[in-house]
């Protein structure tokens, strides 16, 4: 009865947000010729440290083009220049489409603790990018 209790717990915060770890750093990739998200495109975050590029992390965008869980909102001063790398070659092979960019990079800094959300628009001869939140 005692793991039953605790396992409706578990999942009751859960639900409500309550032991759900919190990201930083967020991306999310619309294919605006087809205008619906791009699943499976590789992304790599890098840091900008002493005049060279440190590789923190390497994602892939889900079903819905998102990656949510890039730097856990953690004790790390997680301040600096970041850069992400968009693999976007495969994506548009796989679609059998012809691509100008063969990857797309955005360089950005974060300065405090806040979220940031660094969404592109795709198109195979072109690309936007913007804070979103």
């Amino acid at each position: 009865m005692k793991n039953l209790i605790v396992t409706i717990l578990l999942a009751t915060c859960a639900a409500v947000g309550f032991a759900q770890e919190r990201y930083l750093l967020s991306s999310h990739i619309l294919d605006i010729t087809s205008g619906k998200p791009a699943p499976g495109v590789k992304i790599t975050l890098s840091k900008l440290q002493h005049d060279t590029w440190v590789a923190v992390d390497e994602k892939t965008t889900d079903d819905n083009g998102r990656v949510g869980d890039f730097l856990p909102q953690d004790d790390a001063d997680h301040r600096g220049i970041y850069r992400l790398t968009y693999h976007v070659a495969p994506y548009f092979e796989r679609r059998k489409q012809q691509s100008f960019y063969p990857f797309i990079e955005v360089m950005f800094e974060i300065g405090d603790g806040d979220h940031y959300h660094v969404p592109i628009t795709l198109s195979p001869y072109g690309y936007s990018t913007y804070r979103g939140n």
